[in-house]
C-alpha cells in the first residue's frame, strides 16, 4: 500500500490517434517569452498533495524570476485519491486557461487525474499558454500539442538550481545545453519532440489526445514499472504502428523495484533495445529526465535533432 502510494504521489515531488493538424500548428503564433510579472497558476489536476509538501521553494524561484505565482486553495485540497472530483479540477484547469492574464500554468501533484479531465469535457481554448509538468501531467502536455497549441514543457518543479535554470531558459526563450545519454542506433534523426511518461501516453492510444507521431522525435520515460511491462506497453506501440513513423526515439529514466526482476529476465536496457532496437531509426537510451534527479526539461513540438551515434539530443533553434 505505501508503495502504491509512493508511486501515485511520485510526480508531485515531480491510424488509431487522430492526426496532428499540422496547418493549425503551423499557423499557431509562437508565444512570447515569460517576463518579469508574468502571472502564473498553480492547478492540481491530479492526485492529492501530500500536506507537508513545502512550496516555498517553488515560490521563492518564481518570484526571483519576478513571476507571480498563484497557489488556490485548491491545489492541497483531497477528494478520494484525487485532489478533487474531476469536474471540479477540470473547473480549475478551465478557470486558469482562459483567464487573460495568466500567462502560464504549473502543473502540481502527478499520480493520476489527468486524463479523466479531459474525459470529463476540458478542452484548450484558442490562445495558449506555458504550461510546465510531467508524470501524470503528461496527458495535458501531449493534448495541448494534440489540439495545436504550443508552450507544454515536460518537466519538474524542483530539482537542483541548475536544472531549474534550464526550465527557466526553455520559458524565457533562451538556448539550453544539449543532453547526452547512450547511443544504441546511430543515425541523425529530425523533428518535432513528443516527450512522456509511457504508461500515460499508453493509455491515450485511440483518444484524440495523443498527437500524431509521423517524423516525431519520441522521448520517454517511467517509474515503478517492471521490465515486462514496459515490453507489454512498447508492444502495444508496436502492433498499432505508432513507432514505425519516427524519426528517431530516445529514453530517459526508467526506474523499478529490484525484486521485479529474476533471474533470466531481460534488463529494462534489453527490453529498451530489443523493442526499439529494430526500427531503423537513431535510438538513445539513459538522457537524464524523467522520475528523479536530474529531470532536464524539454518543450514539446520543438524541433530537435537526435544523434544516436554521440547519443545527444538537441534542440533546433
Amino acid at each position: 500500500m505505501l508503495r502504491r502510494r509512493k508511486l501515485l504521489i511520485s510526480g508531485a515531488a515531480a491510424a488509431l490517434t487522430p492526426l496532428l493538424n499540422r496547418r493549425a500548428l503551423a499557423a499557431a503564433p509562437p508565444l512570447a517569452p515569460l517576463r518579469p510579472g508574468a502571472r502564473i497558476r498553480a492547478v492540481n489536476p491530479g492526485t492529492w498533495i501530500e500536506p507537508e509538501l513545502d512550496l516555498d521553494p517553488l515560490l521563492t524561484r518564481c518570484a526571483a524570476e519576478g513571476w507571480r505565482l498563484e497557489i488556490p486553495d485548491s491545489v492541497m485540497q483531497q477528494w478520494r485519491y484525487f485532489s478533487a472530483t474531476d469536474l471540479n479540477r477540470a473547473a480549475d484547469l478551465t478557470t486558469a486557461w482562459r483567464d487573460p492574464t495568466v500567462d502560464a500554468v504549473f502543473y502540481l501533484g502527478g499520480g493520476w487525474g489527468g486524463a479523466r479531465v479531459l474525459e470529463a469535457g476540458f478542452r484548450f481554448p484558442a490562445r495558449s499558454k506555458w504550461t510546465l509538468g510531467f508524470s501524470d501531467s503528461s496527458s495535458l502536455l501531449l493534448a495541448q500539442w494534440a489540439a495545436g497549441r504550443p508552450g507544454a514543457v515536460h518537466g519538474s518543479l524542483g530539482g537542483s538550481d541548475e536544472h531549474w535554470q534550464r526550465t527557466v531558459n526553455l520559458l524565457t526563450g533562451q538556448p539550453v545545453k544539449p543532453l547526452q545519454g547512450k547511443g544504441l542506433r546511430p543515425g541523425i534523426g529530425r523533428g518535432p519532440l513528443i516527450v512522456t511518461n509511457l504508461t500515460v501516453a499508453t493509455h491515450l492510444i485511440g483518444t484524440p489526445w495523443l498527437p500524431s507521431l509521423k517524423g516525431a522525435v519520441l522521448v520517454i520515460e517511467d517509474v515503478g514499472e517492471a521490465p515486462y511491462r514496459i515490453d507489454r506497453m512498447l508492444t502495444q506501440w508496436r502492433s498499432a504502428g505508432l513507432l514505425q513513423q519516427l524519426a528517431g526515439v530516445a529514453c530517459g529514466r526508467f526506474s523499478w523495484a529490484e525484486d521485479d526482476i529474476l533471474p533470466g529476465d531481460f534488463s529494462m536496457e534489453e527490453i529498451l533495445e530489443e523493442r526499439l532496437g529494430d526500427l531503423g531509426i537513431p535510438l538513445v537510451l539513459n538522457l537524464p529526465l524523467g522520475h528523479g534527479h536530474p529531470n532536464n526539461a524539454l518543450p514539446l513540438g520543438a524541433m530537435a535533432q537526435l544523434d544516436g551515434r554521440r547519443g545527444n539530443l538537441s534542440l533546433i533553434r
